[in-house]
């Protein structure tokens, strides 16, 4: 399990917003995916200590891409953070069943992203 942290979302913009705000975190090793086909191909590699994975995304959805991580012997002790909107269609509830640990609603703050990796990455085995 590395330190590492795999941001995942199908938007351009929200994953450079997201690797700008960690990309000073001290020891972080940062990797991208914009669909959760890629995610999981990149988890298995890299064994990310956190998968920020957004709900909606093309060819794979978060949801789905959850379910099969948590499914997979090595993403066991990952912690996998959805990204939602508003949740107006149960998207959290959907997630959670599917095996995420925390939720962060969009439009989140830089200081509360970077909170959040900190204490969980601050909980990975080196």
């Amino acid at each position: 399990m590395s330190r590492g942290v795999l941001i995942v979302d199908d938007d351009l913009f929200i994953r450079r917003l997201i690797a700008t705000t960690l990309q000073d975190a001290a020891r972080l090793e940062l990797h991208e995916a914009c669909d959760g086909l890629e995610a999981l191909e990149i988890a298995r590699r890299e064994r990310p200590a956190v998968v920020l994975l957004d709900v909606d995304m093309p060819r794979l959805g978060g949801i789905d891409a959850c379910r099969r991580l948590r499914g997979e012997q090595s993403a066991g002790e990952t912690t996998i953070v959805m990204l939602t909107a508003v949740d107006a269609d149960g998207a959290e509830r959907r997630a959670e069943e599917a095996g995420a640990d925390l939720f962060l609603t969009k439009p989140f703050s830089p200081l509360e992203l970077l909170r959040l990796v900190d204490r969980l990455a601050e909980h990975a085995p080196i």
